[in-house]
């Protein structure tokens, strides 16, 4: 699928849509996303702030939809973990930024090359618009290439 249709759809996702995450940019090589949300009413908690939710949320799927694209669906890609710290109020746009690394797709292919499973962590920070670090969110992502289903039938 084309980036520029996965961004299209994702925007009208109702989970971001209705939080009102926006996707603005999925690079064509797929190793790179930029979202950003806004502070409504809709997306605020009880003291005016980005509610943290959907701070998370607007993290969620990202390094998991990069790696999978990049291993060219060899290999099954979903998360396993994940965390946030907030580090300090998000009031306003913030954003986000994933980039995937060729370190990154290595590490991958290495560690599932045996046939094993792969544990990677990821690390996006949050920010304001002055470039305030609004929350740390740290993403695992398990990766283990697809098993041969004609040798499993065998």
């Amino acid at each position: 699928m084309k980036a520029s249709r996965l961004r299209l759809g994702m925007n009208l996702w109702p989970p971001f849509l209705f939080a009102g995450i926006r996707v603005e940019e999925i690079s064509p090589d797929y190793r790179y996303a930029r979202v950003r949300m806004r502070l409504r009413p809709w997306n605020r908690n009880f003291f005016g702030t980005h509610f943290g939710g959907s701070l998370f949320a607007m993290t969620d799927p990202f390094w998991v939809l990069l790696l999978f694209h990049q291993l060219k669906g060899e290999h099954v890609v979903w998360d396993r973990a994940g965390e946030i710290e907030f580090v300090a109020p998000g009031r306003g746009t913030v954003r986000a930024e994933f980039r995937l690394t060729d370190e990154h797709v290595e590490q991958v292919l290495e560690r599932t090359g045996s046939g094993a499973k792969a544990l990677i962590w990821f690390d996006t920070d949050v920010v304001g618009q002055d470039g305030t670090v609004i929350a740390k969110v740290r993403k695992q992502v398990y990766a283990r290439r697809k098993r041969d289903k004609r040798l499993a039938h065998a």
